[in-house]
Formats: C-alpha cells, structure tokens, sequence
C-alpha cells in the first residue's frame, strides 16, 4: 500500500513526445531517457508521457502514456492546456521538439506553450543555422515560453546564441545519451548472424533519401575489390513517413545500384526495426561503422550514439555531433557524399587492425561520461533546480560486487585498465 500512495504524491514530470511503438528516432530516444530517470531515481518524482500523434493512426502505449495529443488538431492543444493547467501533481513540461511534429498548427502548439504558468523545457533536436527572420521569430517565440532549453551538442548551443541571440545562461548542454553495452564475442555473433570469416561495414536508421547510402555503394566496388571478404549491412525500414509519400523508392534506387555494381555478394538490406538486443549485436559484430548523412544541419545522431556504445570505429560525415565526439583516436570524418574520401578511410582502417582495435576502446571510453544514467542524473537535477526544489533527488544506490568487473565492461573498460571498473555516474 505504501508504494502506492507514494506514487500518488510524487511530484510529476510530464514528457510531450512521440512514443514507442510509434517508429521514430525522438520516440526510442524518450523512451530510453525514461527508462533511466526511473532506474536512477526513487521516491523522487513520477514520470508521465503525453504522446504526439499525427494523422488517423492509433497506438497501443505501455502504462506510462497517460495522455494523447494529436498534433494536427488545434482543440488537442487547448485540452492537454487546461488538463496541465488543472493536474497539481504535474510540476515541470518537458517538451521533445522536432520541426515535423506541430508543422500543421504552429500557431496553437505556441499557444499551447505560453497558456500555462508551470515551468517548461524545451529539447531541441535540430537547430538550424542561419535562419531568416521568420524563423528566428518562430524559435525565440518558443523560447521564450519555456524555462530552459536543452541541446545535445556545444555546436547547438553556439548556433542559438550567436544566431539566434538566445541567452546563454537559458540553455543547457545535455549529450545524446549511451547504453552501457556487455559486449559480446564479435567471432561468436559474425556465426550467429552467418557472417564468419567476413569483414562487416555496417549503417542503421529509418531510411531516407538524406541517409545518402548510394555515396558507400558508390565506394564499394574499390572497397571489394582489394578485400573480397567485405558485406555491407543496411539495417532498418523505410521512414514511416517517406514511406507514406513515395514508398519504397529510395530502397530501390539503392538495389538498382547494387546491381549495376555487381555487389550483392556485398550488400546486405534487412528491412527492419530491430530490437534493442539484436540491434546491439549487429553493431557489435561490425567492423566499421557508416555514417554517410548528406545533412549538414543533423545536429546529432542517436544511430551514431548506439554505434560508439558498440565500440564500433566509425568513418562519418562532418555533422556537428561528429566534429565534437571523433577525433584521431576514434574515428575517421569525410566530406559530404565523398565516395573518395570514404573509400580512402574504409581501406586505411581495413588495412590496420591496430588501429581498429585502437579505436574501440578509445570510443568505449569517451561514452561512459555520455552514458543514459549520466544523461538521467543531468535531466533530474536541472528539473530540480527549476521546481526551486518541488522534486527533490534521491539516488538509486548501486549494488557492487568488488570482487568482479561489472560485466558492462567485460571486453570494454575492464581490458582498457585491466582491473575492476566501478562507474560512479
């Protein structure tokens, strides 16, 4: 029973965000978030989820969906106002923001921030430099509804004050979190998944025409040829939404230049949204990861994120998240759609396994500090600090065997200290 009115008092944090099972980036992202707030904290606060969606679509939601909002109907917005405006327990707004989600009722999604007197952040997941006028009226008009702004990168922040003339003190840095991965065999997952004895590159997300995947199958064929034992893995479906619009037309425009190649010994679709764990495991067995993004706007990549958890090496497009976490020692940045520059780099890290290795530790251990639980503790406490202290933290304290390495780190930071590892986040 205690528990139970416990929850009932807890002051609650109420996340504005699409939600699994919706396939979206910014959905797996909350809901990750989430799971870690939840792990780290008890007795703290609870956390709710009103989710965003469009169109006639209706999704089935774990218990911590309490709400919907359907983006496209401005009565939507002035209902979850007043239920906002009404619910007491609820003490802090925070809002996931992506053009996309409110571009059909811009006007009432504005409204809807500046019509209730509780503290809001804001998480901008794109931040677009050099904007006109109009939008850089339309983003100081949400910012200045809301109490904080949060961002992923410094290259974000640096772009809202400097274009955007946003106050510095308002915004908050807060890195794309990290799972903390127990790394597996790479040999034994390459026989699992019927890949021995091959070298495997690998790509994931929703696809799209801005994945720009053409400019690594246009590098393939030089790839190949000095190391035939390379295949090449595109995992995941087709954007919902590009799918609704043009179909399977950019899958296919790929297939159609595997075959002009002649690589399908070599490419590899599986055109799916894998699960967490067997999404884990593909990236762990790569070799090299891809990210070939055309977009030089993407201010951050969740897909880039899960790759460095793997201690994948992974060769990039020059995205503001990129140009912050790789560097020499974990990874290899080209020029957008640059065949060239990505055969160069694929070929260089093929030819050295040293350098590879090098590479996989230095990235597991830039992404501890990044990690979910650190991403959590940083997300608590900047809503404590504006609830002027309605939620008050308490930790989930871990339990340590010193005896024994956390298995997080089995092949990870244990071999980098050989020692036990003991993270304090």
């Amino acid at each position: 029973m205690k528990s139970k009115i416990d929850a009932r008092i807890l002051p609650e944090i109420l996340f504005i965000t699409s939600y699994p099972p919706r396939v979206c980036g910014i959905a797996t992202y909350s809901r990750d978030l989430i799971t870690a707030l939840n792990n780290k904290f008890e007795n703290s606060f609870s956390v709710k989820v009103c989710a965003l969606e469009s169109g006639d679509v209706n999704y089935s939601y774990s218990d911590e969906v309490s709400h919907v909002l359907k983006t496209s109907v401005a009565a939507d917005y002035e209902k979850l106002a007043r239920m906002i405006h009404d619910e007491e327990q609820i003490k802090i707004v925070v809002v996931q923001h992506e053009f996309g989600f409110f571009k059909e009722q811009e006007p009432a999604f504005l409204k809807f921030l500046q019509s209730f007197s509780k503290p809001v952040v804001i998480v901008f997941h794109t931040v677009l430099p050099h904007p006109d006028e109009q939008l850089r009226s339309k983003i100081n008009s949400i910012a200045a509804a809301c109490e904080s702004v949060v961002v992923m990168t410094h290259t974000s922040a640096g772009i809202l004050t400097t274009d955007y003339n946003l106050p510095q003190q308002k915004i908050a840095v807060i890195a794309h979190g990290t799972h903390l991965v127990p790394h597996l065999s790479k040999r034994q997952l390459k026989s699992k998944y019927g890949l021995k004895d091959r070298k495997v590159l690998t790509t994931f997300g929703l696809l799209s025409s801005g994945k720009s995947i053409e400019t690594t199958l246009d590098a393939l064929p030089v790839i190949v040829k000095q190391f035939p034992e390379v295949v090449f893995l595109i995992l995941g479906k087709t954007h919902p939404e590009v799918k609704k619009h043009e179909g399977e037309k950019y899958r296919e425009s790929l297939r159609r230049k595997v075959r002009k190649y002649k690589l399908q010994d070599h490419v590899i679709f599986i055109n799916e949204f894998l699960e967490l764990p067997v999404l884990l495991e593909y990236l762990q067995l790569t070799d090299i990861y891809l990210f070939t993004s055309s977009d030089p706007n993407q201010a951050v990549s969740g897909t880039f994120v899960y790759a460095m958890s793997c201690a994948c090496p992974i060769i990039s497009t020059p995205i503001p998240h990129a140009r912050e976490v790789l560097t020499g020692d974990t990874g290899i940045i080209f020029d957008f759609r640059n065949a060239q520059q990505l055969t160069d780099g694929v070929i260089r890290l093929l030819n050295d396994n040293p350098l590879r290795r090098s590479m996989s530790t230095n990235t597991l251990e830039k992404i501890v500090s990044t990690s979910w639980e650190n991403s959590a503790v940083a997300h608590a406490m900047l809503f404590e600090k504006m609830t002027g202290k309605k939620i008050s933290l308490r930790y989930k304290l871990p339990v340590i065997n010193l005896d024994q390495p956390s298995k997080i780190y089995r092949r990870g930071a244990a071999e980098l200290f050989n020692r036990p590892v003991i993270c304090l986040y």
